[in-house]
């Protein structure tokens, strides 16, 4: 009697359901990366709420920024910031600067928020021309939240300015009137060197040494009769007042400016009185002979340019006779400048307001 083998019986696994289990491990281990790459990197929805300020430094990569984005909460992701400039060909314009932004950005909105100007964080001052130094640093002062003590500090001592030497380490006359955008974290000395150094860029470009040896005149002398114009003059009028400066000196006779005794007595009044006219101080140029010591403001380019290029006369007298038209008078006869004089008296005697501020 034969016996037949008996084979155990095992159960077989088929390969197609290996491949089921191998698959459903695969997305429960990998599916949040795999539905990441397949819908893009994480991302807000924006517009974002609250407000953070971050900076970016001089050289930051997008991927830098993109960091301190993110560790600020005003992006989700890198990534996606990474992705979104890619897709803005203005991300490379992304200036240095401390921002505003939002926590909880889209990577699209940061974007477009870091190119709008609006969003930078600055403290703009705005410096007219003629303005002295002290009414300079209170405008910064005022605009920034900088001490207006650490300005009169370092006009007592403007060492490491970047003034030029025939400055003689005295700063009136080069904090140039413009708009500047301090950002925070400025002090005072950052502020006043960023001013110099706008007058050291303008002196180049106009070639002020240069010309001013050419007319025989020191580059200080003509900031000086330039600061002088600037408070006397209507821009209209510069380049005559300058040469009334210069026909003056060559008389010679004391130049008799009121602006300058207003400067050396912390005054802007527009008639002085005889008692004020005979205070002695150094910028009184009814008692002292020649130009002031120093500058008596901080001019501009226009009246600079003037003290370069006075208009040719033969003027010794001005008068502004009406303050409201800034119509100005010239002569080179006193007779003539004393009626010229009167009209100026009689537009005050209507105007009282205007001429006894």
């Amino acid at each position: 009697m034969s016996r037949r083998r008996k084979d155990s019986a095992k159960p077989k696994i088929s390969f197609k359901y290996v491949l089921l289990v191998v698959g459903a491990l695969f997305i429960l281990v990998f599916s949040p990366r795999l539905v990441s790459m397949l819908s893009g990197p994480p991302d807000f929805a924006g517009p974002g709420t609250g407000t953070v300020q971050i900076e970016i430094l001089n050289g930051d990569s997008i991927a830098k920024i993109g960091n301190n984005l993110k560790a600020n909460g005003v992006v989700q992701s890198v990534d996606a910031f990474t992705a979104a400039a890619a897709n803005n060909p203005d991300s490379s314009k992304i200036a240095p600067g401390f921002y505003q932004m939002l926590i909880g950005m889209s990577a699209k909105q940061a974007i477009e928020r870091l190119l709008d100007p609006a969003s930078k964080v600055v403290y703009k001052v705005v410096i007219p021309e003629g303005k002295r130094a002290n009414d300079i640093f209170t405008l910064i002062s005022t605009s920034t939240g900088i001490p207006l003590t650490d300005f009169e500090a370092i006009a007592l001592n403007p060492v490491d300015l970047g003034l030029p030497d025939y400055a003689d380490g005295n700063l009136e006359g080069f904090l140039f009137p413009a708009t500047y955008e301090f950002p925070p974290g400025t002090t005072a000395a950052s502020a006043l060197k960023t001013m110099v150094a706008k007058f050291n860029e303008v002196a180049t470009q106009i070639s002020l040494i240069e010309l001013a040896q050419g007319i025989g005149r020191t580059p200080y002398e003509i900031l000086t009769v330039a600061s002088i114009v600037e408070v006397e003059a209507h821009p209209n009028d510069f380049s005559k007042v300058s040469q009334v400066v210069y026909n003056r000196l060559a008389e010679p006779m004391r130049l008799q400016f009121d602006s300058t005794v207003n400067y050396g007595l912390g005054l802007t009044d527009v008639i002085l009185t005889t008692a004020l006219l005979n205070k002695d101080t150094p910028y009184n140029s009814y008692r002292n002979d020649g130009l002031p010591p120093t500058p008596i403001g901080n001019p501009g380019i226009a009246a600079i340019k003037a003290a370069l290029n006075p208009a040719q006369g033969d003027w010794i007298y001005f008068i502004t006779t009406n303050l409201d038209t800034q119509e100005t008078k010239f002569t080179s006869s006193y007779a003539e400048f004393l009626v010229y004089k009167d009209e100026f008296l009689a537009y005050c005697d209507l105007n009282p307001e205007t001429c006894f501020e």
